[in-house]
């Protein structure tokens, strides 16, 4: 795997042997960055780590920190040694955890709220939580299976969608109180 644009452009890493993780394409993710623009100094959650390549895509193109939540054990493995020879140690940081166990955990917020799920076991429920740690004005980016609809998810607001052939990417804003409500604007 590489890293694709900024700082840290063209640096190679390690992806985990097996297939309980599906590194996003270099296609895909790149769109997605195009999409956000601007992230210098925002604060990030990819809370389904696997590669830590939106992770570390992020730190590499000015994010201030990343927060990078993974439960596999191989993953994790590879994500530190990842970390480390990116040379990332103050700006990365592993929980080597599910993403439900780490929410009960803490109340930390995030400018950016990266989802790439895993596929063969999406958890709408799990993703409204996830997506209630975005700071007011943040944003959500969600992956989803490119030929399965998107579920109705509760307190946010779609910005984009993009289909790449076998994934989706959903750019979503949270709610404000007024549209949540319906109160007049």
């Amino acid at each position: 795997m590489r890293i694709i644009a900024g700082s840290l452009g063209g640096r190679l890493f390690a992806s985990p042997r097996g297939h309980r993780t599906h590194p996003m394409s270099d296609k895909v993710r790149g769109a997605l960055f195009n999409i956000l623009g601007d992230i210098t100094g925002l604060t990030v959650l990819d809370a389904f780590a696997g590669t830590g390549a939106l992770g570390f895509e992020a730190i590499s193109r000015g994010a201030k920190s990343a927060i990078l939540v993974e439960r596999d054990r191989s993953a994790q493995k590879t994500l530190y040694e990842n970390i480390v020879t990116l040379g990332l140690e103050d700006q990365v940081s592993l929980v080597s955890a599910g993403a439900g166990p780490w929410l009960r955990s803490n109340k930390m917020t995030f400018d950016i709220v990266l989802l790439d799920p895993p596929y063969d076991a999406l958890q709408v429920d799990l993703l409204e939580l996830l997506i209630a740690r975005v700071k007011p004005d943040g944003r959500i980016v969600l992956s989803w299976p490119g030929k399965t609809e998107v579920p109705r998810i509760r307190g946010v607001v779609e910005i984009s969608h993009k289909n790449y052939g076998d994934a989706s990417l959903y750019i979503f804003r949270p709610q404000t109180s007024a549209e949540l409500y319906g109160w007049p604007a």
